[in-house]
């Protein structure tokens, strides 16, 4: 890990600083770190703890670490400035994507990268990040996944972590979007465009899949290096599941494309998700039909439930074999919420965005 680091305390226009800086700064040294490691926290706890002692085990050396808190009432910064993080302060309460601009803005590397507080990186993980965009000199961006061994021990944090690891290792290497749990981009774009729209977003929801595709949009080139991987330790409940995929994800995410030319087919908007999802609606139907028709309705929604494990048997195929037949039992009906909490999402994000054009329009904003 980065050595001979002191803390010190400076005022500036936008926060109030708490930083430790180095001994030999990049600039005595002529020369900046490949990657400037930014950590948004927001009472981190022990699990912050983890993820600091997890980059001090990491093999690869030539980075910062940039710690921006966020309003902690914990002893996250304390714990930030013990791991000789340079620590900046939010003024309290701004989002993550806010956060993670002002760690951009105060950043030395030449990459940054985004990690969440919540995620323990690998020995390997920053520098097999560093390998995939050093051979590819034409990349400004990559993104990895959780891995397959997620640490929360309950049913629902383990499937949603499952889930999300199975998306990413299945995608596209060529990607059109980003990813913020562990991501990296080059600092000069990311600041060129303007970085996170944290007016857009000013709670956790899809920051970084809208950086993806203004990254994209402006030519840049993003890889989805699926043997970055991160281990995450939220322990998702189920509530905090439905309003994930349905609040901060799937209607912000429908809003946007929306607005955005071109089909999306990226990660979880393919072809099996989308047949899944109407395979979903018309399963709801039947089960509405029951009363006034059972026998069809019946028999047509086991034929729909054939189908939807059929399509996504290659995931309940994963799920058994890392957790087990009775775990793929519990985690069925939660996949199929998902599917239902898309089928929601979609018709409203497009009204959202719909909705929004016009009442613009309405005050002379276009």
């Amino acid at each position: 890990m980065p050595t001979g680091w002191t803390s010190s305390t400076v005022q500036d226009d936008e926060t109030l600083e708490v930083t430790t800086d180095p001994v030999t700064t990049p600039s005595d040294s002529k020369r900046s770190p490949f990657f400037s490691v930014v950590v948004p926290v927001l009472n981190g706890g022990e699990v912050f703890r983890s993820s600091l002692e997890a980059l001090r085990r990491s093999s690869f050396s030539d980075y910062e670490l940039v710690v921006v808190d966020d309003g902690s009432t914990d002893d996250s910064r304390a714990l930030a400035v013990e791991s000789a993080a340079r620590v900046l302060r939010t003024r309290g309460r701004q989002g993550p994507a806010a956060a993670r601009n002002l760690g951009a803005r105060h950043a030395r590397g030449e990459f940054l990268l985004f990690l969440d507080a919540d995620c323990s990186v690998g020995e390997e993980t920053l520098s097999l990040a560093a390998a995939v965009l050093r051979n590819e000199e034409a990349l400004d961006a990559l993104f990895g996944s959780y891995d397959d061994e997620p640490a929360a021990p309950g049913w629902v944090a383990q499937y949603k972590n499952l889930q999300h690891h199975w998306v990413h290792q299945r995608g596209d290497p060529e990607a059109s979007t980003f990813w913020a749990g562990c991501g990296a981009v080059r600092r000069r774009a990311f600041l060129e465009l303007g970085g996170f729209d944290e007016a857009r977003y000013p709670r956790p929801a899809i920051e970084d899949i809208e950086l993806g595709y203004r990254l994209r949009a402006s030519g840049r080139r993003i890889r989805l290096a699926k043997d970055v991987q991160v281990k995450h330790h939220k322990a998702w409940s189920l509530r905090g599941v439905i309003q994930s995929d349905l609040m901060d994800r799937g209607i912000p995410w429908s809003e946007l494309l929306a607005g955005r030319e071109g089909p999306g087919t990226e990660l979880n908007l393919g072809w099996t998700g989308r047949l899944s999802v109407a395979a979903v609606v018309l399963l709801v139907v039947c089960l509405l039909l029951l009363l006034v028709a059972p026998r069809w309705a019946l028999a047509t929604g086991l034929a729909v439930a054939a189908a939807l494990l059929w399509l996504n048997r290659g995931f309940y195929g994963f799920l058994a074999a890392k957790r087990g037949f009775r775990f793929l039992l519990a985690a069925v009906p939660l996949h199929w919420l998902y599917y239902l909490n898309c089928a929601i999402a979609f018709p409203s994000g497009h009204l959202l965005y719909w909705w929004r054009r016009l009442a613009k329009a309405r005050t002379g904003g276009g």
